[in-house]
């Protein structure tokens, strides 16, 4: 009930605008999809924005690696179910929608100015969609920032803890045997220190510390030669949908992408990966006599060549949904122009008699701020 209210506010505010304001200011405007978005001295075209939906999937890639002495964690170290072989899989880390504007190719207008109108103060965007008209600081809404991945640890060379005695066996069997040992003998050395029954005790906390860390990193560097290795890799996958190809009676699920574990994320088509579905409904709530009437009205506007005014949309909602197979991973909703209207704001804002200032939402089109006070 909140959106039904909202809209009769706003679509009432419109048309109370329109109709306390005589028309004095000729603001030409037309629908061609063939000009480019720019403002002269002469007049402007500017798009008004729609929603596209800018899907960000982490996907994590682990790879196993077995260790020289794999044969033997069980012997030596009592460690069962050790792998001998090499592994690598993927999951999905994180996926993250965001809402970003795009210029709707179906919402272009031409506005031609004359003496008597201000409205050539018209900020647009770098793709040209209507920001403000006369505001001095409308800014655009900032691109989401790429994944940077967390620094990697330094890789250790187990074989740099090994001593001459180690390194000279002549078998694998005999190398393996007397790294276990060592391994022991840094676990009872570590034990030893937390008691402080250590032949050579550290003289404060900190030096302590420097110690235990570096039993630990030779402890690691030599058992990964009997456990393996694991490392992880996250890469951003970025994928971007129009929420207008969902814009029917029945929404459908639609394949978004695939997930393989031999090649981590493919395309919607690759039947190798494991599909991840995306629905988009239209939820947007509009009071049924009047979107029937505007969606008429907004019709019959495409036809015409010269309306006078500056069009602003009043946007929709969607629901986008994120499923695994068949179970919902992820739902949210986003302001959508494209299952919205269209609003017109009379010429006469935009005469010289008065000072105005229009700002809009750079995401959506809607209007934020209208400003039009009559000078003394």
């Amino acid at each position: 009930m909140r959106n039904t209210n909202y809209y009769h506010r706003l679509m009432m505010t419109g048309l109370f605008i329109i109709g306390l304001l005589s028309f004095h200011v000729t603001v030409a405007q037309t629908q061609l999809s063939t000009y480019k978005p720019g403002v002269t001295p002469e007049g402007a075209v500017y798009f008004l924005p729609k929603t596209a939906l800018r899907i960000s999937v982490l996907v994590e890639k682990t790879t196993y690696t077995p260790g020289d002495f794999a044969p033997y964690a069980q012997r030596y170290l009592r460690m069962a179910d050790v792998s001998q072989e090499p592994k690598t899989s993927f999951r999905i880390a994180d996926i993250m929608v965001m809402p970003c504007p795009v210029p709707d190719t179906a919402k272009v207008y031409a506005v031609k100015f004359d003496a008597r109108t201000v409205a050539s103060r018209m900020t647009l965007s770098d793709d040209g969609r209507l920001l403000a008209l006369n505001v001095e600081d409308a800014e655009d809404v900032g691109m989401p920032a790429f994944f940077m991945p967390a620094p990697k640890a330094e890789e250790v060379n187990p074989r740099q803890f090994m001593g001459e005695e180690i390194l000279s066996c002549g078998s694998t069997a005999k190398m393996a045997e007397m790294t276990a040992h060592e391994i022991y003998d840094l676990r009872e050395n570590r034990t030893l220190l937390i008691k402080g029954q250590a032949d050579f005790m550290p003289q404060d906390g900190r030096q302590m510390e420097l110690m235990l860390n570096e039993l630990d990193r030779q402890d690691c560097a030599l058992s990964s030669l009997f456990v393996g290795t694991t490392q992880r890799d996250t890469v951003e996958h970025v994928l971007w949908v129009d929420p207008s190809d969902f814009n029917h009676p029945s929404s459908t699920r639609q394949v978004l992408f695939r997930l393989s574990q031999v090649k981590g994320l493919v395309e919607a088509d690759d039947l190798s990966g494991a599909p991840y579905y995306i629905s988009i409904d239209d939820i947007t709530q509009l009071p049924a006599e009047e979107n029937g009437k505007e969606k008429k009205s907004f019709l019959n506007l495409k036809k015409t060549s010269t309306t006078a005014g500056i069009y602003v949309n009043v946007p929709g909602r969607l629901r986008v949904t994120l499923y695994e197979g068949i179970t919902p991973i992820l739902t949210e909703e986003h302001p959508a122009p494209q299952f919205g209207q269209t609003m017109l704001l009379s010429a006469n804002l935009f005469n010289k008699r008065y000072a105005t200032r229009l700002l809009l939402d750079p995401l959506t089109g809607a209007m934020l701020r209208l400003d039009a006070d009559q000078p003394k």
